[in-house]
């Protein structure tokens, strides 16, 4: 049982992780992309670097300074998290299952959304971005999943339950491996959505076409805003919403960095970093008391 799992290892991240293992708690910190910070070619408004810094050599610094203090990375990729019983949060990656009193979300906002023709328009009309919030809607339907890795076939597996049939659309990549009845695989490359008001049809470039009930897309690696999604957290346009103390509205959960909004800048996420791992660390305080 860790007492704080923290999703991203950019500057938000490894700040909380810095604060909260300093306050001698068993800290984990996932990460499976790397920062946007390692994008940046050169950094000449930080403090503290006469000469300007290079994105990749601070984001390399922060990591070794998380392992200098023997906090625990990992390189996984996050597939789903989950509330259990006695305020204990389920983190499933695809390699393991971690346990944990809370959870700081730093992933930056990462939603992924395809460039393809039809999909932006029918957002909340037949596309979707969360199995768990939307899948009820779909009940005994045949729907899509939009995707080709982890994160695919966990809301595939969200769904196969619901969903009368479901295909996983790989648009032309290589298609995963899932066994299951009313799952099959379509490598076909999507031209566009199409539909009255709402999706009813996808086709694709070889001129054929696939009549659905629904899409929901799994792209790449998720995100902030789609584990908060799945929690019950309050989103605004795909960011977290938190209040002052980087607190979102689920006990023991909290976010910073460029997920909350506002400026995308290292001084804020390390301000957020900072404050979201005090705070837990308040938070596992009072818990602890109330033992």
């Amino acid at each position: 049982m860790y007492d704080v799992i923290i999703i991203g290892a950019g500057p938000a991240g490894v700040t909380a992780g810095l604060y909260t293992k300093r306050a001698n708690l068993k800290v984990l910190i996932i990460y499976k992309e790397p920062s946007g910070l390692e994008k940046a070619d050169r950094i000449e408004n930080y403090y503290g670097f006469e000469n300007g810094i290079s994105g990749e050599e601070l984001y390399k610094t922060g990591i070794q300074q998380a392992k200098n203090l023997n906090i625990e990375i990992k390189r996984e990729e996050v597939t789903n998290i989950q509330i259990e019983e006695d305020k204990v949060y389920k983190v499933i990656t695809e390699n393991e299952t971690y346990h944990t009193k809370t959870v700081i979300f730093a992933t930056g906002n990462k939603r992924n959304t395809p460039k393809i023709k039809g999909i932006k328009e029918f957002e909340g009309r037949g596309v979707s971005y969360c199995a768990v919030c939307d899948g009820f809607f779909y009940k005994n339907k045949d729907i899509a999943v939009l995707g080709n890795g982890n994160y695919a076939i966990a809301e595939t597996n969200e769904l196969i339950h619901i969903a009368n049939h479901i295909t996983i659309l790989t648009d032309g990549e290589k298609a995963p491996e899932i066994r299951a009845d009313n799952v099959s695989i379509d490598t076909r490359k999507i031209r566009e959505v199409r539909g009255s008001n709402k999706i009813e049809e996808i086709d694709f470039e070889d001129n054929s076409k696939m009549k659905t009930d629904g899409i929901f897309v799994a792209l790449g690696v998720a995100g902030s805003s789609e584990f908060a999604k799945k929690l019950g957290i309050i989103t605004n346009k795909d960011k977290i919403v938190v209040n002052e103390n980087m607190e979102t509205n689920v006990p023991g959960v909290y976010a910073c960095g460029d997920c909350t909004g506002g400026l995308l800048q290292i001084s804020k996420s390390v301000y957020e970093g900072t404050k979201a791992g005090l705070q837990a660390i308040k938070y596992l305080k009072k818990d602890n008391e109330k033992v």
